[in-house]
């Protein structure tokens, strides 16, 4: 047996079992992007290969990025603004309106007392023959985009009770003050209000809506963000295409629009029934005039006898232009009198003798000559009175 002096010393291992190797995950796509030429290409290098360190570079990158918050951010709030729109009355000005809404994302619904299914597909518009089908689609607004003339019957056929208690109703006729009211007594209390006009149409704003004036009234919008942030999305939508935005009572809009719509329109249909044209020699005042007739024309009847009919301040305007007219006409002949009274009596003390020029047919003769009517040629004209022709 051998001694502990002897003998070999003895070391004992305790087996401990092989970690497994662990490889590193690959780096994501996008890191690719922040490494060098170098870094990259020293992954694929053949074991015990010499390798000079080099310091890394860090490159910035200054355009959006798919996850840039801004650009997130700035996409939903265009999705937040993006609006259900039911226009009710799709004729000439609802096509007309409905063509920018289109173009700006909105959805659309339209409804017409006419068929036009077929046009409204072509703007990607749903069209509904039935209101109460339309309805049910619970629209944020209801556009009412009728003449003046049907907007009552149209508005008392719609079945309210199908819709949101929220819902948005917005008019877009030329009178203010009539829908105004219309709306206040026919809608629920719940309902929110805009009056609006769009002080154009599909002639005078062919090349764009930039600078055209867009008046409106908020009437009754609820006290809510979100009913809040509705009405400004429908304004947006004209704000966006450069509108003039003019915020005014439907009052003040209607003493202003007799003397500025109704007036034009009056004045392009008297125009029109002098069935003016084309010359070869036409000034630039005239062919303004010829516009003005186009444009007022190209408009329905019912237009021009709404803007009459449903604006109180109109029937005054009418008598003005009439006492205008009257005004003017009577200065005209005024000085024709006055010239024909000077070729009368020119040269002459005083006034003729009457014991000489006292007969009755010599009386009408002066009479006809004052009055700017040439005298019966049978008859020669007293004292030599030159006739202007």
């Amino acid at each position: 047996m051998l001694s502990s002096s002897t003998a070999p010393s003895l070391r004992l291992h305790h087996h401990q079992p092989a970690r497994p190797h662990r490889r590193r995950p690959p780096a994501p796509a996008a890191y690719s992007q922040f490494q060098s030429p170098a870094a990259a290409s020293r992954r694929h290098l053949p074991a015990g290969a010499a390798v000079r360190a080099r310091g890394s570079t860090i490159r910035a990158i200054d355009a959006a990025q798919p996850f840039d918050y801004e650009s997130r951010a700035a996409g939903l709030l265009e999705e937040r603004q993006r609006l259900k729109i039911a226009i009710v009355g799709f004729g000439n000005f609802g096509q007309f309106l409905a063509r920018t809404f289109a173009r700006q994302g909105h959805t659309l619904l339209a409804h017409s007392r006419s068929d036009h299914s077929s046009l409204a597909a072509s703007l990607g518009a749903a069209y509904f023959q039935d209101p109460h089908d339309l309805c049910e689609c619970h629209p944020d607004v209801v556009l009412l985009a009728t003449s003046i003339l049907s907007a009552e019957a149209v508005l008392r056929s719609l079945p309210l009770h199908r819709l949101r208690r929220s819902t948005l109703f917005v008019d877009v006729l030329s009178v203010k003050e009539f829908p105004k009211n219309l709306l206040l007594t026919s809608l629920p209390e719940g309902f929110d209000i805009l009056c609006t006009h769009p002080m154009f149409g599909p002639e005078s704003a062919r090349d764009g809506w930039d600078g055209l004036p867009f008046v409106f009234e908020r009437v009754r919008v609820g006290d809510s963000p979100a009913r809040r942030a509705r009405a400004n999305a429908f304004l947006n939508i004209f704000e966006r295409e450069g509108c003039r935005m003019v915020e005014m009572c439907c009052a003040e809009h209607d003493a202003h629009a007799a003397e500025t719509q109704f007036l034009t329109h009056t004045v392009g249909r008297m125009l029109a029934t002098l069935e003016l044209s084309s010359t070869p020699i036409n000034t630039k005042g005239y062919e303004t005039l010829l516009r003005l007739v186009d444009n007022t024309c190209s408009d329905s009847f019912d237009l021009y006898n709404g803007l009459f009919m449903y604006n109180k301040n109109s029937t005054d305007l009418l008598n003005r232009l009439e006492s205008a007219m009257d005004s003017v006409k009577k200065r005209l002949f005024d000085g024709l009198h006055e010239v024909l009274r000077k070729q009368l009596f020119e040269g002459k003390a005083s006034p003729p003798n009457t014991a000489n020029t006292s007969s009755h047919a010599d009386v009408h003769r002066r009479q006809l000559l004052l009055e700017g009517k040439p005298p019966s040629p049978s008859v020669p004209t007293p004292n030599n009175v030159t006739v202007p022709k």
